[in-house]
């Protein structure tokens, strides 16, 4: 793969590749026919996921074999998605190459499909006025008959129901059929609702006329709700566990942008040339902002953004021209020539003075010469375009649906990762000239849980109206410091290959410069640790050895005559090919590439008299049975994961010295890593926050306002408004401290500049993240940091999460002043002090966290 996998799509990978596994086995053995689904949320990036997911079917993984006869059908309704999935798979896949990813034609024409390669097919294509199809049905008027003889039309051999029937009863070949957007072409009703397009499908997997169903069907969707319905009613099909994407870590990874701001009016009004206006200001202030980051970074991708400009499905041509001509009338260095369409209609239209092409949706985020886009509805499904970061919608209140699907289409982050401590950049905006705040709620219902999947998203902000905090003059340098300064936890990796980390690691220190040659001294110290470990388990290698070497097998005699039944077992010496094959499963144990190197550095200590080759076959015998010790595959590890470790450590300065997309890079090899590793807090630049709230009684009132907060408004106070009252009186009891001199709300998303804690739920490593950070100033005129953390007792995790607190003021005892958990007890209010040693033994042992806050090691908390 070109990318690296994030955690959750390495998960989703390794679930759906055990499903095709067992699909194809139950096929072969019993001629079952299975189906399941794959669940994320948009943006969780699907396309990816099943590209890893071929890779492994075609070639093979760690944990997988390959299946050699696999051909796979990608099935969608929609020639032009095909064509953006079939773009994608490519990008993301360094194995699967052009002439594997066939985009099947009307003049295609074949027996049968070959193995190895992905088909791309849409309804169209099957449809009965297509050319691939004539002469299938038997009542088609194109089918002649010569001599009681079938005389195909359009001289073809093979309709592609045929060429589908072949491949299918190939006993070499295995077919899979994926649908993409599943949940569409599921409807119910077939041709007599007038939908044609769930027939086609519905053929595909249960069959038509003589051709059988497609043995496996796996189907992808935010929204497989419909699908996973249609497959458990279909007779013949069994089905496997659905894959589901937890919609959380999609959100924490950073591929979807943190905050989704809403701009409505205060008052009832037309407004819609001034908040247009508004549109064009934020458009050109995102712009600035990534050229600024652009400039800053040096090695970052230059992003250059575009406006939705989305109208009714009505549009009155001279009103949009006039819209258009307020654009370029506040931003007069757009260029004239940006504006493009993506209206059903496909044509050049005119609107007003102003001509604006036809464009492709999936063409719109390359076409970097687009910055004003002119929509109607929600576009397409699947469609998506990263550099869309404001929309401007002068849809009615009542198409709450049409703006919701279209902003969930612009929620993917243009760099694939989060920007560090920038909410500006890490946000989409959308303005709503005729909407107001009571209107635009079903809206912030529906982003807050995802959209499309429905979906809760934790971690999503939707703000409306919101204001831009900076960073506070009046807060010393050192403050900043002392807050980079604390160490923050990630989640440990359930998937972690500590060689391959190292690899990984090594490739990206020879990269930057860091560490010359590391691959090579890197290889070097794992070779030295397999050295050692052919002494120390001499004896262990031996027998597996010898078992790579003979192949053990039985013969069964029977006698016609008497019906006895004899067992004879045999001893064969292995070929060439059995070795490799052991040797292949070797590597994917200990890592394919170590395998290579090692086993050229045994050949290199031949003799020198001995031929190459013969000397290649021995060492690729000696790592298949390296192999089939699973200590040294331990021993292994070990070595590569305080390797790693080490050189993270040795080299962290100079890695925060680089950009923030290579420090991104390290930050994820950081959290390859087998237990939680400390990382650095980013600097936070800028943050959005809502400066009122809505009572229940429907009034909007001002949030309060508070001083000496690291980001603060133009009137140096930062607005928060919290759900219970009593964090407000912590917080106000915190500043009256003589020494306070600042404070820093911790943001509670997967963000780099919010400082996080792994706890143990059960089974599960959770994070939790702290509220607030106060600093204050010491005699001697340092700053010392401390975790004030109003902990709610009535969570079901409240014990575990403040175990987890304890272990981590133990690890950082000496670089805090205070850990305080604080909790309201029957009307009063009580603080454990976590740097305390005797209170972390006390929670490390407790079963009852109220019973904590109420013994003699808590104390009052005095506001």
């Amino acid at each position: 793969m070109k990318f690296t996998l994030k955690d959750y799509q390495e998960d989703a990978v390794k679930d759906v590749l055990t499903n095709l596994r067992k699909a194809r086995k139950r096929w072969r053995e019993d001629g079952d026919k299975h189906a399941f689904s794959l669940t994320a949320t948009t943006g969780a990036g699907k396309t990816v996921m099943a590209a890893a997911v071929f890779e492994g079917l075609f070639f093979g993984s760690d944990d997988f074999e390959p299946d050699h006869g696999a051909v796979v059908i990608w099935f969608s309704d929609d020639p032009s998605l095909n064509e953006q999935s079939r773009w994608r798979l490519r990008e993301a896949s360094d194995k699967l190459t052009v002439s594997d990813l066939v985009n099947v034609s009307n003049s295609f024409n074949s027996e049968k499909l070959a193995a190895g390669k992905i088909y791309f097919l849409n309804t169209q294509k099957l449809g009965k006025n297509s050319l691939l199809v004539r002469g299938h049905d038997p009542a088609d008027p194109a089918l002649e008959t010569s001599n009681g003889q079938k005389i195909m039309p359009d001289l073809r051999s093979f309709t592609i129901w045929d060429i589908i029937q072949n491949t299918i009863e190939d006993p070499d070949l295995t077919l899979y059929l994926v649908l993409d957007e599943a949940h569409r072409g599921m409807k119910e009703g077939g041709r007599s609702s007038g939908d044609g397009k769930s027939t086609i499908v519905k053929q595909l997997i249960n069959g038509s006329c003589s051709v059988p169903g497609i043995p496996i069907v796996w189907g992808i969707s935010a929204t497989v709700e419909r699908f996973n319905n249609a497959i458990k009613g279909m007779e013949g099909r069994s089905t496997l566990p659905n894959v589901l994407v937890d919609a959380r870590k999609v959100q924490d990874s950073g591929l979807l942008k943190d905050t989704i701001n809403l701009d409505v009016p205060d008052e009832t009004g037309d407004f819609s040339t001034v908040l247009l206006r508004r549109g064009t200001d934020k458009l050109r202030e995102i712009s600035d902002a990534w050229t600024d980051y652009a400039k800053q970074q040096d090695d970052a991708e230059a992003v250059l953004p575009l406006m939705v400009l989305q109208v009714p499905n009505s549009p009155d041509h001279n009103e949009i021209g006039k819209w258009l001509d307020t654009i370029f009338e506040r931003w007069p260095d757009l260029p004239h020539d940006c504006v493009a369409n993506v209206f059903g209609e496909h044509r050049t239209e005119n609107f007003g003075s102003r001509a604006a092409p036809y464009i492709s949706p999936e063409r719109v985020q390359e076409s970097d010469w687009v910055r004003i886009l002119v929509a109607k509805d929600a576009i397409s499904t699947g469609w998506d375009c990263p550099r869309a970061e404001v929309m401007v919608s002068f849809r009615a209140a009542s198409d709450k649906t049409h703006i919701t699907q279209l902003l969930g289409r612009m929620v993917r982050t243009p760099l694939a990762r989060r920007i560090p401590g920038n909410d500006r950049l890490n946000a989409v905006d959308c303005i709503l000239p005729h909407f107001n705040k009571a209107s635009v709620e079903a809206v912030v219902t529906a982003l807050m849980s995802g959209g499309e999947s429905g979906e809760e998203l934790p971690g999503r902000r939707v703000l409306v109206n919101p204001r831009v905090m900076k960073p506070n003059p009046a807060i010393p340098e050192e403050v900043w410091q002392k807050l980079l300064s604390l160490p923050s936890q990630t989640l440990p990796k359930r998937q972690a290959r500590p060689v391959k980390r190292l690899t990984a690691l090594a490739h990206e220190l020879a990269m930057d410069d860091l560490l010359s040659d590391a691959g090579k001294k890197a290889h070097a110290e794992m070779h030295r640790v397999l050295d050692g470990a052919q002494v120390r388990y001499a004896e262990e290698i031996r027998k597996a050895r010898q078992s790579v070497l003979d192949v053990e097998g039985m013969t069964v005699k029977a006698e016609v005559g008497t019906r006895n039944m004899t067992f004879d077992d045999f001893l064969e010496k292995a070929d060439y090919a059995v070795i490799e094959d052991a040797y292949r499963r070797a590597g994917r144990a200990i890592s394919p590439a170590l395998a290579t190197s090692y086993a050229e550095h045994l050949a290199s200590k031949a003799d020198e008299d001995e031929d190459p080759e013969d000397a290649l076959i021995e060492a690729h015998t000696d790592i298949a049975a390296i192999g089939l010790v699973p200590d040294i595959a331990v021993d292994l590890d070990a070595a590569a994961e305080k390797l790693s470790n080490q050189w993270l450590e040795k080299y962290r300065i100079a890695i925060k010295s680089l950009s923030d997309e290579r420090q991104e890079v390290y930050r994820q090899i950081r959290e390859l890593s087998t237990a939680p590793l400390d990382v650095d807090l980013a600097r936070p630049h800028t943050l959005l926050q809502p400066t009122t709230a809505r009572e229940a009684d429907g009034k909007e009132v001002d949030l309060p306002r508070f001083e000496k907060h690291l980001l603060c408004g133009e009137d140096g106070l930062f607005p928060v408004g919290f759900a219970s009252t009593w964090e407000n009186k912590v917080l106000s009891a915190e500043l009256k401290r003589e020494d306070n001199i600042a404070w820093y709300l911790n943001p509670s998303r997967a963000s780099q500049d919010s400082l996080g804690v792994t706890y143990e739920d059960g089974d599960d490593t959770r994070i939790m993240r702290p509220d607030f950070i106060f600093f204050a100033r010491l005699p001697d005129g340092s700053v010392a940091a401390d975790i004030v953390d109003p902990h709610g007792i009535h969570f079901s995790d409240a014990l575990p999460k403040l175990k987890g607190l304890a272990r981590y003021a133990e690890a950082n005892k000496n670089i805090f002043r205070r850990i305080d958990a604080i909790a309201e007890i029957d009307g009063s209010y009580r603080v454990l002090d976590l740097t305390e040693a005797s209170v972390r033994t006390a929670i490390q042992s407790a079963t009852s966290t109220k019973a904590l806050y109420e013994s003699g090691i808590a104390s009052d908390y005095l506001f």
